[in-house]
């Protein structure tokens, strides 16, 4: 099992920019699919971006698309988002996830979550 934390949320204007950082522990992730998650209140959590063991691979929900990047230094066993013109409705909780099976759209372990809250 891997370890996760998240960090880099906060609380932003909406037009704003901001960096998720995931930092893992416990075991490299050089060879995992890893994902960002995000769940609002009163909402199921939902992927948000999803990037392959070699960085070449991506996916992105249509919501955040062209405005959100994620990326990932295996080196520092780390996993980014960068999320720039934020709006209202990207307020949630967001949560790193590793899928150890390499599929963007499988997931075992999560992070405790960081909250962003978009102020408009």
């Amino acid at each position: 099992q891997v370890q996760l934390v998240e960090s880099g949320g906060g609380l932003v204007q909406a037009g704003g920019s901001l960096r998720l950082s995931c930092a893992a522990s416990g075991r490299t992730i050089r060879n995992y699919a890893m994902g960002w998650f995000r769940q609002a209140p009163e909402k199921e959590r939902a992927l948000v971006a999803g990037i392959g063991w070699s960085g070449g691979n991506t996916y992105y929900a249509d919501s955040v698309k062209g405005r959100f990047t994620i990326s990932r230094d295996n080196a520092k066993n780390t996993v980014y988002l960068q999320m720039n013109s934020l709006k209202p409705e990207d307020t949630a909780v967001y949560y790193c996830a590793a899928g150890t099976r390499g599929r963007l759209d499988q997931y075992d372990d999560w992070g405790q979550g960081t909250q962003v809250t978009v102020s408009s």
